[in-house]
């Protein structure tokens, strides 16, 4: 009921002049759906014709089919153990709905809420799974293409990686307007809309979970492998005797494509669901194509991005970064056009400046561009940052380590200063859109203004996501092309696809904190929002007996209430704890995976002398057993404490002061009451609080770990090219130090917190009626 009341008072719109939609314009809704479709035809056409690709020797299959086996093992249990925690969120949030409003209509809403709680989760999980299913298929695939051609090779790890981006896009476009159009979006658009909030959980659940887990997996074998492999051993990176190398290529696989994949397909969802809910709001301005403005934008990227990755080609001696950043500037260019046709053609209301609202896309794009640039500033080698890292490694592990800190502590500057601008210039730009409409405020205008800014960085996602799928692939080839003992010429072609791919893999990372940050704040304005409608449907409710002050809104959060201050600090420490319990659980698996690595080498010595095989399966098993262990305890936080934290203050806020009051105990007549009595907002507000100052810590502390950790990586790397030593000298050893303490920071702990800061904001709207 309080969602269903949400598009009459979001924004306090009063006597505006109102639009009758055309029902033609429901068209635009079977564009943006007709392209999902064709999107999963040419994501199917992808796979069809990397699977159908040579897949070299019996001995290079035979490593392959071992990284196969292990990550579909992982999977399949890691998505048994999220399935089961799903379905129990699931029924507390069915039963806390059901409840509170003991209405048909919130009955209603509660089954609605958990349907689309169930299809969000589903999808999420069906995009990972399928991203990956081909990626650990076109790794072998990419390997024996490189035996001919370098070309050859690209093209195939791209498009393995392209299946990836394009069915996780077009799931999260496909799922949110399924959903719109069975729950009646076309016939009732205002309020639909709220309704699907449960999507962007179910999305936000899987993600971090997946994330999370196959972080610790892949760190955990990542660190293991180089710490007795590397440090102990002297053999060399994917070397065949190391018993943890195949632990260490399936961790590519479960980290960085289904984990990665889960977290972008989380921002598109949140993302279109929070740019529906704004379009609801601003129903009289644009009609029904305000609210599919956001479906549209997802339809043009996946169009933008299958043309991107067409053009992709190169030769044995171009870079093939190049490559694929003449690809991302195609995506980017026709991403661009598409956006301003969509601008003009549904954002055309009466009284609206569409040159403006098309300016804040622009606005998302560049800010997109930004943080791509600044990643690279940060995490490659022909840069200060690293090469000051390298510098340090002369004298060390401990200055290594003293630098490789410093390094990330200075990240955050910069992306902070471009996320402040993106979000001032986007708000003034939706100002000056909307400035001549009569009847909505200054603020309802900008906010919309900062939604189509994150619509606009995310309208290239399909291809950044395959420019990240590109890396593992890329990743496992070497690591086949290494043990299956093939000529230099081919581990050379390899190599330069590998490093393409660490670059790819560690701008999506800024991407993605970058896409988060826009998101988070879209959704915690959202949130404000739903408290308000709730508190004014309450009050409505209880007749002559309530009161609510005119113009009141949720809107100031005071840090001076003892309850905001303390949801405040406790949001910090969420992201504290969190990225410690992850950072835990790598050095705890390693530790498994270091035992086992040395009691192999000590039971059987023919391992080092070439003459037997390592048990590779053996250490599969265990990172597995270990990985979906440790990830439960720091999800399970993650999830419960803005729940305690909005429960607690409801119910025992009595005692300390929240602004409700007024002289003497009086009523405070500038708050909502019934009957006299203040409404208790001390539970809303105290989430308010751990949602903001959360998501506050979790970007900067997600910057620290992504760039820092890419940096330790990459002066490792320098340093293998022949800097100061190169291979096996003492700053080599230094560096291989350095980057295995980055490894949990970069693949495990700051990916999760940018899924961290999504579910915050997601877990909180869909159970803002528990807060109450």
């Amino acid at each position: 009921m309080h969602l269903g009341v949400l598009a009459a008072s979001l924004f306090s719109f009063q006597a505006i002049s109102t639009t009758v939609s055309n029902p033609s314009d429901a068209i635009w809704l079977w564009i943006a759906m007709g392209v999902g479709v064709l999107a999963l035809i040419a994501a199917f056409i992808l796979a069809k014709i990397v699977l159908s690709a040579d897949t070299g020797t019996a001995e290079m299959q035979a490593i392959s089919n071992a990284i196969r086996e292990g990550a579909e093992a992982f999977l399949a249990r890691q998505y048994k153990t999220i399935g089961a925690l799903a379905v129990v969120l699931a029924i507390v949030v069915f039963l806390g709905y059901y409840f509170m409003s003991p209405t048909k209509e919130g009955h209603d809403l509660a089954g609605k809420t958990v349907v689309a709680f169930l299809v969000g989760a589903i999808c999420s999980g069906l995009a990972g799974f399928t991203g990956m299913y081909v990626s650990i298929r076109a790794n072998i695939r990419t390997a024996s293409a490189a035996r001919s051609s370098l070309n050859g090779a690209l093209q195939a790890a791209l498009r393995g990686g392209a299946v990836t981006g394009l069915v996780v896009v077009a799931l999260s476009l496909l799922g949110v307007g399924c959903l719109f159009f069975f729950f009646g979006g076309l016939n009732d658009p205002t309020h639909v809309p709220y309704q699907l909030v449960g999507f962007g959980f179910g999305a936000s659940l899987v993600a971090l979970f997946a994330q999370l887990g196959g972080g610790i997996y892949t760190k955990a074998a990542d660190v293991g492998a180089d710490l007795v492999g590397k440090v102990e051993a002297g053999i060399p990176e994917d070397d065949p005797r190391n018993p943890a190398v195949i632990a260490d290529l399936v961790g590519d696989n479960v980290g960085d494509c289904a984990g990665r994949g889960a977290d972008i397909f989380e921002s598109t969802a949140a993302e279109n669901v929070g740019a529906m809910i704004l379009g609801a709001a601003l129903y009289p301005v644009f009609g029904i194509k305000g609210i599919l403005f956001p479906l549209i934008v997802h339809a043009i990227n996946l169009i933008s991005s299958i043309i991107g990755v067409a053009v992709v080609k190169t030769n044995d001696t171009e870079d093939p970064m190049s490559a694929l950043n003449r690809g991302f500037y195609v995506t980017s260019a026709l991403a661009l056009c598409g956006f301003a046709f969509a601008v003009y053609h549904m954002l055309n209301g009466a009284n609206v400046q569409p040159g403006w609202l098309l300016g804040c896309g622009i606005i998302g794009m560049i800010t997109a561009f930004l943080f791509v640039w600044i990643t690279q500033y940060y995490t490659e080698s022909k840069y200060r940052p690293v090469q000051s890292i390298a510098e340090a490694s002369l004298t060390g592990p401990a200055t290594n380590i003293i630098s490789g800190i410093a390094v990330g502590m200075e990240t955050p500057a910069m992306p902070v200063i471009v996320i402040s601008a993106a979000l001032l210039l986007s708000y003034y730009f939706g100002v000056r859109g909307l400035g001549d409409v009569t009847g909505i405020s200054n603020y309802a205008k900008g906010i919309y203004g900062t939604a189509i800014a994150t619509m606009g960085m995310l309208s290239c996602a399909a291809y950044i996501l395959a420019m990240d799928t590109f890396g593992p692939i890329t990743d496992n080839a070497g690591g086949i092309i290494e043990m299956s003992n093939q000529p230099d010429s081919v581990r050379d072609k390899t190599d330069k696809l590998d490093s393409a791919g660490n670059t790819t893999k560690a701008l999506t990372k800024g991407y993605a904190i970058g896409s988060a940050s826009l998101a988070a704040f879209l959704l915690f304005s959202a949130y404000l929002e739903e408290i308000k409608t709730i508190v004014t449907a309450k009050v409505t409710a209880a007749g002559a007996a309530g009161y609510m002050p005119p113009g009141w809104s949720f809107t100031n959060i005071n840090l001076a209430e003892i309850p905001v201050f303390v949801g405040a600090l406790l949001g910090a420490m969420l992201t504290y704890l969190f990225s410690s319990l992850a950072i835990k659980a790598v050095g705890r698996t390693a530790q498994m995976v270091v035992k086992d690595v040395r009691d192999q080498f000590r039971e059987n010595p023919g391992i080092m002398l070439g003459t037997s095989k390592p048990d590779y399966k053996r250490c599969v098993s265990i990172v597995t057993g270990a990985a979906l262990k440790e990830m439960v305890l720091p999800g399970c936080l993650a999830v419960g404490l803005p729940v305690a934290v909005g429960l607690i203050f409801r119910h025992f806020s009595s005692s300390y002061g929240s602004g409700s009051e007024g002289l003497n105990g009086a009523p405070n007549m500038m708050v909502p009451s019934i009957n006299g009595v203040p409404v208790n907002l001390a539970g809303a507000s105290a989430v308010a609080g751990l949602l903001m100052v959360g998501t506050i810590s979790g970007i900067l502390l997600a910057m620290l770990m992504n760039n820092g950790g890419g940096a330790w990586d990459n002066a490792k790397k320098w340093i293998e090219t022949g800097q100061y030593g190169g291979k096996k000298s003492d700053a080599h050893k230094a560096a291989v130090v350095g980057d295995t303490v980055g490894d949990p920071f970069k693949d495990t702990a700051g990916p999760s917190l940018h899924v961290l800061i999504k579910l915050l904001a997601t877990i909180t709207l869909v159970l803002a009626p528990l807060f109450l």
